[in-house]
């Protein structure tokens, strides 16, 4: 945001200089990023002094009149100067342009004056017409002067150019209060003492004449406030220099009187607000209401925009005129023939001006300020400033009174203080006198005020101070950071506890081993579709997060799941010839639980995705693609919890939501991953036509599962053994169906069973799919035969034969 430092020096006394004031602007929470001299003129009149014209000699070139001249601009010699103006003569005061001068000219051209020979006579600067100078458009001769000032004075000093300061404030979200000059002006006079000086309207009156125009307000949770005010007989033209350097000094260039007015207005006092052209108001209605979805606007930059069926407008009998708190209509816009306006000073509700704003891809310095949050107490006090300043500036009549719609009126806060809490946070026991000065300063108002605790009124347009800690937090930021020393009584509270220290150190290391191994990561948006959020419901944790403020209907809920929106980004790729896909990323999802009788809790959880599809090996004069499978996946996942020392685990099958075929796994019975071939109709969904396999960690149980501490056990004094089987089996039959059986064979010696790799296909027929899994055997008292392990195996596939009807894959 920026901010005018003479501007600001129209509303608060301020003596100390630009640097000095942004170190008191930083100390209060107002960080100031930068500040850059403005030049109201450029070049700053560097150069160009008053001067007097002692003698004037005229001379003709080519039937051309020009004057040697002899100029006193202060030096222990006059400058003689060849000047070809008509209207010169010995007497004047002139400004002068000296040797070494750069004069800048309108169209961007300038150049320097040197000592040269005209016509044979030499000339040692220029005397200066308006547009030479900078300060006017004007060449019919030179500029004369009606001032006793004396000769070689600046000329900056004869026209009270003034320089200016641009002050760049990184305003954060919460300080919508200080979104102006008057805003910051509130700041400075809580640290300096010093009181607000805001323009008079004293001089505001109406014309008899009674106004036609009506306001409704058909949705007063969207638009609590309105006023409206209709002024005839206008005349739209330039603004004058004041106010055209003001708005400049800012970076914003003037356009004309009216829309000049306000944005001043805005700019001043932190309200936005909106002139229209009142013979373009249909039934002299104004109607602030939401249109049908569907419904067609033109704004004022000429682009058609479709309304969402969500989006205050403000309109005239018959059609939306303007996007409320956002962006005007072009049909309704101030116009240079414009001749009647009617003026319109709001309070909108934040949410539903940063929904449409949001929706129509729309930033404005109105909606930048509605967004955040106005003063609902302000708009009766800037309509009638800007009506005076139209009078002022364009002339014409207000017709009546201010049009002030305001049919529940917003109510100041009432929050209570206790002083125990006062000290205990800031750290030092400051005096009930002191803190009740800074609140005072503040437009706090202490209503009461005992040995236990005050209770203080807080102004609408202080959004951001709504709790007790607020309040403190405004004591100690008057006061000063600065002031504050440490010591045993400084105290804090905390939202949340410190993440674990070592779960950033293993992600990181994750993050590089998973890089190693040929993955790239992604980082997707937690604002998804609906759609995606019913196709992952099987795997959800909860309840669907609905946004109030939704981007658009289609980004409308966080996320429950990592797949899709990482399924977004295959297909990105894909449709950008990259089929051969390694991604992963370290994301959240988000969820609602609510136990019976409670209130509905927002819950979120940490997730590590993985993703690959396309081909493993690319086809080379030595061998054929190797599309990836589900064992590469596997190996994959189990590289990650190896990294988190997880060694041990149970499988069982996937989930058939989201899997065609998979796999989880199991710690404690608990999952902790589960990997797979991604369902066809999910990939449709992100329009990914390539298979795709996908694994999804819950990083949360993870994290809680690794341990620095290495467990040991006996070495066996024998080895164990480990035979694979490949089972052809009913797609129905389940791992633990598997798992079950083979431990009924086989109590003794079997001490593990784990799937390492599933396939479907047309090969295996329809309803089929093949387990490849493996056994691992041991005997604690002797070494294991072929002839043992050869009988315990062929149990185990004689057992699956008869009770799953498999079929062994040789």
């Amino acid at each position: 945001m920026k901010i005018s430092y003479n501007w600001l020096k129209s509303l608060i006394e301020i003596k100390e200089l630009p640097e000095e004031i942004g170190k008191l602007l930083t100390g209060t929470g107002l960080e100031v990023e930068g500040i850059e001299e403005i030049e109201s003129v450029k070049g700053g009149l560097k150069g160009f002094v008053v001067g007097e014209v002692l003698t004037c000699e005229p001379f003709m070139v080519k039937e051309k009149q020009l004057s040697l001249t002899t100029v006193d601009i202060g030096a222990e010699t006059p400058s003689t100067i060849v000047c070809g103006a008509s209207n010169v003569r010995a007497g004047q005061k002139v400004i002068v342009a000296t040797l070494g001068t750069t004069i800048y000219f309108a169209d961007g051209k300038s150049f320097t004056i040197e000592k040269r020979k005209v016509y044979g006579y030499p000339s040692e600067g220029m005397i200066c017409a308006e547009d030479e100078i900078g300060i006017g458009t004007s060449h019919e001769g030179i500029l004369v002067l009606d001032t006793d000032l004396p000769n070689g004075t600046p000329a900056a000093r004869y026209f009270l150019l003034e320089p200016d300061f641009q002050i760049e404030i990184g305003l954060t979200p919460n300080r919508a209060d200080a979104a102006s000059h008057f805003g910051v002006a509130r700041d400075l006079k809580a640290v300096l003492g010093r009181e607000i000086k805001l323009p008079s309207i004293e001089k505001f009156a109406t014309a008899e004449q009674k106004t036609d125009f009506q306001v409704i307000l058909e949705n007063t949770e969207a638009c609590p406030r309105f006023c409206g005010l209709e002024i005839q007989g206008i005349t739209v033209k330039e603004s004058p220099e004041w106010l055209k350097k003001s708005l400049q000094a800012i970076g914003l260039n003037p356009i004309s009187n009216i829309v000049d007015i306000t944005n001043y207005i805005c700019h001043t006092l932190g309200q936005p607000m909106h002139a229209f052209d009142a013979d373009e108001v249909k039934g002299k209605n104004i109607v602030v209401r939401v249109p049908e979805k569907g419904t067609k606007f033109v704004t004022l930059d000429g682009v058609e925009r479709t309304l969402s069926g969500y989006d205050l407008m403000v309109c005239n009998a018959e059609e939306p005129m303007a996007i409320a708190g956002v962006f005007g209509g072009q049909k309704s816009g101030i116009k240079s023939t414009t001749k009647n306006i009617f003026l319109e000073v709001a309070y909108f509700s934040p949410v539903w001006v940063r929904r449409t704003a949001t929706f129509h891809g729309l930033k404005t310095d109105a909606s930048f300020r509605y967004e955040r949050g106005t003063d609902p107490n302000m708009p009766p006090f800037a309509i009638r400033l800007a009506a005076l300043l139209v009078q002022e500036l364009a002339g014409g009549k207000i017709l009546d009174s201010v049009i002030d719609n305001y049919p529940t009126p917003i109510e100041n806060l009432t929050i209570t203080v206790k002083h125990k809490n006062i000290n205990r946070l800031i750290g030092k026991n400051l005096e009930d006198e002191l803190i009740h000065r800074i609140l005072e300063s503040l437009d706090i108002k202490v209503l009461s005020d005992d040995a236990y605790e005050m209770t203080v009124s807080v102004p609408p347009y202080r959004v951001d101070v709504t709790r007790e800690a607020d309040v403190i937090e405004e004591i100690l930021r008057i006061y000063g950071f600065d002031n504050i020393e440490l010591s045993e009584n400084l105290q804090a509270d905390y939202l949340s506890s410190f993440p674990d220290k070592d779960a950033d150190k293993l992600q990181m290391r994750l993050i590089e081993l998973l890089a190693a191994n040929g993955f790239n990561e992604i980082q997707t948006l937690s604002i998804t579709k609906p759609a995606y959020n019913e196709a992952v419901q099987s795997i959800a944790k909860g309840g669907q997060v609905t946004l109030l403020n939704p981007l658009s209907e289609e980004l409308s809920v966080m996320r429950q799941s990592l797949l899709l929106t990482g399924m977004e980004s295959v297909a990105y790729n894909i449709n950008r010839r990259q089929k051969d896909l390694k991604l992963f990323e370290f994301g959240r999802s988000y969820f609602t639980k609510q136990d019976e009788g409670q209130e509905k809790k927002y819950k979120e959880s940490k997730h590590l995705g993985l993703w690959l599809t396309g081909n493993q090996q690319n086809e080379t004069w030595l061998s054929a693609n190797t599309p990836v499978a589900f064992h590469d996946l596997a190996l994959a996942v189990q590289k990650v919890l190896k990294s988190m020392k997880v060694n041990k685990f149970d499988t069982q099958e996937a989930n058939a939501g989201i899997f065609q075929y998979g796999l989880t796994y199991l710690i404690n019975k608990k999952p902790v991953v589960s990997l797979g071939l991604v369902k066809s109709s999910i990939a449709k969904l992100a329009e990914v036509k390539q298979a795709v396999f996908y694994a999804d960690f819950d990083w949360d149980f993870l994290l809680k599962q690794y341990s620095e501490k290495v467990a040991y056990v006996e070495i066996p004094k024998f080895p164990e053994v480990r035979r694979d089987l490949s089972l052809v089996i009913d797609t129905i039959t389940t791992f633990e169906q598997v798992s079950a059986i083979a431990y009924k064979v086989e109590r003794n010696l079997l001490k593990a069973v784990n799937v390492f790799d599933i396939y479907e296909g047309e090969k295996l027929g329809e309803g089929k799919k093949s387990y490849s899994v493996s056994f691992t055997l041991l005997d604690k008292e002797k070494t294991l035969t072929d002839d043992s392990i050869d009988k315990t195996m062929q149990r185990l596939i004689a057992a699956y034969e008869k009770e799953l009807g498999a079929i062994i894959r040789k």
